[in-house]
């Protein structure tokens, strides 16, 4: 019977966690297109789509973060918008 995956792949991105959102944008982007191009092997494959994975979910949490900060900035305590004014494009 084979023997299961190690339970210690899992933390195998943690290093994703630090990475700025550009960074790890950056990177997710080369990931994809090394997939799409189809000139990996299956193994390498597989471990680079795991840590895209990883990369989509953090750079997901730091888009809800920024979005968060936003909307507190943005909304009074009683969630009326504050004295906000129309961007002027032409500026």
């Amino acid at each position: 019977m084979p023997e299961a995956p190690a339970l210690s792949e899992a933390p195998a991105h943690a290093d994703v966690a630090a990475l700025p959102f550009e960074k790890a944008m950056a990177e997710l982007e080369t990931i994809v297109a090394r997939l799409e191009r189809g000139d990996v092997p299956l193994e390498e494959s597989l471990t680079i789509y795991a840590r895209g994975e990883a990369l989509k979910a953090h750079c997901e949490q730091l888009l809800r973060a920024a979005e968060a900060k936003i909307e507190k900035i943005t909304l009074s305590a009683d969630g009326r918008p504050k004295g906000a004014e129309p961007l002027d494009v032409d500026r």
